[in-house]
């Protein structure tokens, strides 16, 4: 019966290098951001934008996702284990059984932190280079649902966020968990992300709608989330005390970032009727 099902037993780590793993999450991480970055290249040039900002723009963006991913993993989701071990927030160790510290890498980051951190980065980066702040959003937020595609997959590879049992003929059986058939929730999302990602930058490249600043971030983070939201019905609960909620923390999370999409989108759709009328 097994056979039916795509047996999946990927080792994350790559290589070992002297003590040092080089894993699968951290290559296909560098890997989104990099051509994320590549293709704002383009979108600078086209929004009359220096190559200065655009080389400053990686250190800003890297920074403020890891900083707010490992926050948000910490506060939103692990709360109690690391008020405990502060130490562990900051630094990529753990302390073992044996009460010694281990290099283990960044066990837990959550993208709804990691869109705090960017955005919170992105207003820093817009001030130092002079730049509209929702021009810079919404040249991000184009790139965003690539970047996301990316993360989802290195998920997979992890074998982590892992969906509820299901006996699809493309179920996954992530033989590092357990033996059930179950949902590939992160490949549904990898290429949700995907999709939304070739759908916006098209209507971005053709001009489709004339609309004003914020279209973008609106639709890309609304359309993000939405999926976010319904993708998490057949995910299995991340932490314990998601356990018999009727929406989970990932899901909880997500609304607000929808109703802040659905805002934007109104908001430049109604801004350039503004300036047709007059």
């Amino acid at each position: 019966m097994n056979l039916l099902y795509i047996n999946w037993n990927i080792n994350p780590e790559i290589v070992n290098i002297l003590g040092l793993p080089i894993k699968y999450y951290g290559l296909l991480f560098l890997t989104g951001l990099v051509l994320s970055l590549n293709i704002l290249k383009r979108i600078y040039k086209k929004e009359g934008l220096s190559s200065q900002a655009h080389e400053a723009l990686f250190s800003y963006a890297l920074i403020g996702i890891l900083v707010g991913a490992r926050l948000g993993h910490c506060f939103f989701y692990d709360f109690d284990y690391y008020s405990q071990h502060p130490l562990e927030i900051f630094l990529p160790i753990q302390k073992g059984p044996d009460g010694v510290y281990h290099f283990t890498g960044f066990a837990g980051l959550a993208s709804h932190g990691g869109g705090i951190g960017l955005v919170i980065m992105l207003l820093i980066y817009a001030r130092k280079y002079s730049i509209p702040f929702m021009t810079v959003l919404d040249a991000i937020a184009i790139v965003l649902p690539l970047g996301g595609t990316f993360i989802r997959l290195a998920n997979l590879m992890n074998s982590e966020i892992i969906g509820i049992p299901t006996d699809v003929p493309w179920a996954f059986i992530f033989r590092q968990v357990d033996d059930l058939p179950r949902h590939p929730a992160q490949l549904y999302e990898a290429i949700s992300y995907f999709i939304i990602f070739l759908s916006v930058y098209f209507i971005y490249r053709k001009n489709i709608f004339k609309i004003g600043k914020g279209f973008y971030f609106g639709i890309s983070i609304l359309l993000i989330f939405i999926m976010r939201i319904l993708i998490e019905f057949i995910k299995v609960d991340q932490v314990e005390f998601e356990h018999g909620m009727s929406l989970n923390m990932g899901q909880l999370l997500s609304i607000p970032f929808v109703l802040l999409g659905l805002f934007f989108m109104i908001k430049s759709i109604l801004e350039k009727g503004k300036v047709k009328t007059t």
